[in-house]
């Protein structure tokens, strides 16, 4: 019912950026929380940013306050996630997730019903 693509990972030095980028199917796009995880090589996966259905309700990992920004275009059904100042811990497979039923600050990935495939990070040092 609903699929999501990212794209826009690949390879940065720290302290670069990288802009990731997720479309999402659905008629009711505007209406769901969105939000992004990611899983180190050896770890589980972890929160790192959510957002609301508006875009105007934003939350983040303590790990990426400040660096990292989630941001959401309804019309063209998108999500990304604009990444600064990246360090090599950064390095991980990032998700994007949806939850259609909207819930507020969803930080844990059993809260999102749909997940994309992934988009690898690396980050050298």
């Amino acid at each position: 019912q609903v699929q999501l693509v990212e794209s826009g990972g690949g390879l940065v030095q720290a302290g670069g950026s990288l802009r990731l980028a997720c479309a999402v199917s659905g008629r009711t796009f505007s209406s769901y929380t969105l939000g992004w995880f990611r899983q180190a090589p050896g770890k589980e996966r972890v929160f790192v940013a959510t957002i609301s259905g508006s875009g105007g309700s934003t939350y983040y990992a303590n790990t990426v306050k400040g660096r990292f920004t989630i941001s959401r275009d309804n019309a063209k059904n998108t999500v990304a996630l604009q990444m600064n100042s990246l360090k090599p811990e950064d390095t991980a497979v990032y998700y994007c997730a949806a939850d259609p039923t909207g819930r507020a600050r969803a930080t844990l990935g059993a809260e999102y019903s749909y997940w994309g495939q992934g988009t690898q990070v690396t980050v050298s040092s």
